[in-house]
């Protein structure tokens, strides 16, 4: 299979189960089980959430999550099963969601993963993120997290000051 065999689609309320028990398998291993299937369809249902399903002939491949604040997006859950693994099924809906991030304005893109997790620490570095942090004990208070940052645009370099309001006197 290649990454060509795959479809990237937004995903349904009907997939929450789904990427919940992806999340659970794959990335929250160990740690509990936050993202639960009703979690997930809320997530699907937020008007500045993204999640972005990857299926082929087998069903669900992989999937992503990405929330938007006003300037930055935060990437909250990626997987992809391992029968896809090293097939380009991340980089399809990493460069998907770079592309919709810069469509809805974003400057950048943050996430965080188990510092341990060298695998995906290369894999983000490959897509254009860089290490921004170690947060200790992220991970239900033992596990450190690595924070890391991909830039999508540039500010002009002058950060905005605030201005106190002037009341006009007649």
């Amino acid at each position: 299979m290649s990454a060509t065999a795959i479809s990237l689609r937004l995903a349904r309320v009907q997939d929450a189960r789904s990427i919940a028990a992806m999340s659970r398998d794959l990335i929250e291993l160990g740690l509990g089980w936050k993202y639960d299937a009703a979690k997930i369809a809320r997530l699907i249902a937020e008007p500045e959430v993204l999640t972005l399903v990857a299926t082929d002939r087998l069903g669900l491949a992989g999937f992503a999550i990405l929330q938007f604040g006003d300037e930055r997006a935060h990437l909250v859950l990626l997987a992809v099963r391992p029968r896809c693994q090293r097939q380009g099924v991340a980089r399809r809906m990493m460069q998907w969601l770079f592309a919709s991030a810069r469509v809805a304005g974003m400057a950048d893109i943050s996430l965080e993963l188990r510092a341990g997790n060298q695998t995906a620490r290369d894999f983000y570095r490959e897509m254009g993120f860089a290490d921004a942090g170690l947060v200790n004990h992220y991970y239900r208070e033992h596990e450190p997290a690595l924070r890391m940052l991909h830039v999508l645009r540039r500010g002009n370099g002058h950060a905005p000051t605030w201005q106190p309001p002037t009341l006009k006197r007649h």
